[in-house]
């Protein structure tokens, strides 16, 4: 039985594998090809504009900048399966230690905005579901509109100007490191989690909403009603959890969308997170360290899928995997 198991596993864990390993093949050769063909010479970005021709040419060779495209692709991707993602143009430093270092910022925002986006999103997808085409689902499908139409630059300067510079109390730039205080690193992440956050509710309440509404005409829930359970319980405990596999799904998505949005919004905050190194490198045409960061970005969308799947296993047991 368990030799049999565990071939019903690796029939299915393997093919993902192999999906995993082509998709991150080719990011990485499209990163690589995009970077190729943009203008620029990284050589300049070391050396400056008053660099010589023979300065310039040293600076190739030692960075293997005039081999074939094909063989400095190869060479980085081999070193990527060792663990090893390239020295950075400009610091000289491992790519990976660049990106960790920036790291805490970035995961910090994701996970603020999507804790925040759920928390905010569930209350409102029940209740617009419970009071269909009421006062407060059509009022939040006006607010929704208006979320989803507004762009999050114009977001993140109307939070801060509201939120930092006439309330006050949140700063408007900068980050506080968790070592400085809890208090002072929430307050300096407040706003960019807010505008990441606010750009995922509309999306959020709105697909859980639709899931509801059918799951609340299903026949148990009817039974359930006539039964004179509380609503609470019947919305909470009896239809929640079956509506929610579409925002499961929707969430493992969003990973990669509050990922490039950070982008945006830790340069419009000023803060050291990925957004700003990706910025930075792309400038300097410091090709190793975009390459390591989209490569980085890949892995964290593939794992993120994978950590839908096993969440649809815990919400839905007929998806789980099973012996034949």
């Amino acid at each position: 039985m368990s030799g049999r198991r565990g071939g019903t596993v690796l029939r299915l864990v393997l093919p993902q594998l192999a999906r995993t390993a082509a998709v991150l093949l080719l990011v990485g050769f499209g990163a690589a090809f995009l970077l190729d063909l943009a203008p620029g010479d990284p050589a300049f970005a070391l050396l400056g504009e008053q660099a010589t021709a023979e300065q310039i040419a040293a600076t190739h060779r030692a960075l293997h900048l005039d081999d074939p495209f094909l063989t400095r692709y190869w060479t980085w991707m081999s070193g990527v399966v060792r663990g090893d993602f390239g020295t950075s143009y400009l610091t000289g430093e491992p790519v990976m230690a660049s990106v960790a270092a920036r790291l805490e910022v970035t995961g910090e925002l994701v996970l603020l905005a999507l804790a925040g986006a759920l928390a905010v999103s569930v209350p409102i997808g029940v209740l617009t579901a419970h009071r269909a085409d009421g006062r407060a689902d059509r009022a939040w499908s006006l607010v929704s509109s208006g979320l989803i139409a507004t762009p999050p630059f114009v977001l993140a300067l109307f939070l801060a100007y509201v939120l930092a510079l006439k309330v006050g109390g949140l700063p408007a730039t900068g980050w506080a490191a968790w070592a400085d205080g809890p208090g002072a690193n929430l307050r300096h992440a407040a706003l960019p989690a807010a505008t990441l956050a606010l750009a995922l509710v509309p999306t959020y309440s709105r697909m859980l909403r639709a899931d509801m509404i059918a799951t609340l005409q299903e026949d148990h829930i009817l039974a359930a009603r006539s039964r004179g359970l509380p609503v609470r319980r019947i919305l909470f405990r009896h239809a929640l959890r079956p509506s929610s596999f579409s925002l499961v799904t929707l969430t493992g998505i969003s990973i990669g969308q509050l990922i490039s949005g950070a982008v945006v919004v830790e340069v419009l905050f000023a803060l050291p997170g990925l957004g700003q190194l990706v910025v930075t490198s792309v400038t300097a045409k410091d090709v190793p360290v975009v390459q390591g960061v989209v490569m980085f970005l890949a892995v964290v969308y593939c794992a993120a899928g994978a950590v839908t799947d096993v969440l649809y296993g815990c919400l839905d047991p007929r998806v789980r995997v099973r012996p034949t």
